[in-house]
């Protein structure tokens, strides 16, 4: 019997669950209302803290819809190799690591012996070719003067001779007539000797007569063959007298590579110069000195470095973007730059975005032959440029970490 009354009241509980628990629902309802009616102030405190929220959420999504950050970024510069430019061994070396110097400073010192004397040498040749090339050019108006009167004496003694022999053969001519004309009158005179016409007198003086008239055409016709002698010899001394031009020639050839042979050594002295001004090595920029790499009586090479120099001067932020923040990026925006190193902000502009991603600029640039592609967000390196005079001191150095922010609007 007692275990039918206690089963009955565990139903009426059951059955009275609900209502119960509507009941407890309506009394909190009911404390609530009756907090916010003896507590006015409660209700705009809430709703102070709604729109509070509102307010700061459409803040921060304000906030980073015109900027653009990254931690992946540093200061960067220029950092000038400093090599020898020729052989030699250090004679000084005048500056040491994290010096600041200026451009033009002296920095190391070759020893300068053997190109001097490589210089004097080099002098020395180019006065020998300067002398030689005067005596060559010099001598080429003379050759052309004298070779001119020559040629044109002997063209005119070609023609002397010429006339010359036409001269002889014209008293051969006269020297025949006189002889045929004293040849037919000797001829006459035997016929009237033979009958004793004349005496013996007349006729001796024909016969000499004759034999004179016989000499001279001899003598005639031996002044030819002397004046073709003379005109053969003046001809010849002429064609020798026409090679005149190409001797010029050959003179002048000479002259010109007398002329090439001093620019020759004088392209040798301007480099025994430049060697020798080269054992002076000197800083190109302002900047700081870093990793010496030379010491006193060291034997160096062409090319090798001696000095690395930072150039203070010329100092940037290289900040190292996701590809999807350069949607709205572009050169032109305004920039902060918190370093880390000072607790402090630059400011500064975006210079120049990069024109590859800084995978494709590494050793390997990533490939995908086998055609299992993960997708992995870029990254591509801005230039952001440190507006002038807030490192008066040069405090910024190349490679301390930055977190720059970009201002989209």
């Amino acid at each position: 019997m007692a275990e039918l009354v206690k089963v009955h009241d565990m139903d009426e509980e059951k059955g009275n669950g609900r209502p119960k628990l509507a009941e407890e629902n309506r009394s909190k309802k009911d404390r609530a209302a009756g907090y916010f009616r003896e507590n006015p102030w409660a209700k705009w405190a809430v709703v102070l803290v709604a729109v509070l929220v509102v307010a700061g959420g459409a803040f921060v999504w304000h906030y980073s819809s015109i900027r653009e950050s990254t931690d992946d970024s540093q200061i960067d510069g220029h950092i000038d190799p400093i090599g020898a430019r020729i052989s030699g061994t250090v004679v000084r070396v005048l500056h040491d690591d994290n010096e600041i110097v200026e451009a033009g400073t002296l920095l190391v010192e070759l020893d300068p012996s053997d190109y001097q004397v490589a210089l004097d040498r080099a002098r020395a040749d180019l006065a020998n070719a300067q002398a030689n090339s005067t005596g060559a050019n010099v001598s080429v108006p003379m050759t052309e003067t004298t070779s001119s009167s020559e040629l044109v004496a002997a063209d005119a003694n070609v023609k002397a001779a010429e006339r010359e022999v036409e001269s002889a053969k014209a008293r051969v001519q006269e020297a025949q007539a006189n002889y045929t004309k004293v040849s037919a009158d000797l001829k006459r005179m035997e016929q009237l000797i033979a009958k004793d016409e004349i005496s013996h007198q007349q006729y001796d003086a024909a016969v000499a007569a004759n034999n004179s008239a016989r000499a001279n055409l001899d003598a005639a016709v031996a002044n030819v063959a002397s004046a073709q002698s003379k005109e053969t010899q003046a001809r010849a001394q002429a064609s020798g007298a026409h090679t005149v031009p190409e001797q010029i020639k050959v003179m002048r050839s000479r002259a010109g590579a007398a002329t090439a042979e001093v620019q020759k050594f004088q392209s040798a002295v301007a480099q025994a110069e430049l060697n020798l001004k080269y054992t002076r090595i000197y800083a190109p920029v302002t900047g700081v000195l870093s990793k010496r790499n030379v010491e006193p009586g060291q034997v160096v090479q062409a090319g090798q470095p001696l000095f690395s120099l930072v150039n203070l001067d010329d100092i940037w932020c290289t900040a190292n973007f996701k590809e999807n923040q350069l949607r709205a990026m572009h050169p032109g925006q305004k920039a902060k730059i918190y370093v880390d190193a000072y607790g402090r902000d630059y400011t500064g502009t975006v210079e120049s975005i990069s024109g590859a991603t800084g995978s494709r600029f590494s050793m390997l640039p990533p490939e995908n032959a086998t055609g299992n592609y993960v997708k992995v967000v870029q990254r591509l390196p801005v230039r952001i440029r440190i507006d002038k005079g807030q490192d008066p001191n040069h405090l910024l150095r190349p490679g301390m970490s930055a977190e720059p922010t970009v201002y989209l609007k």
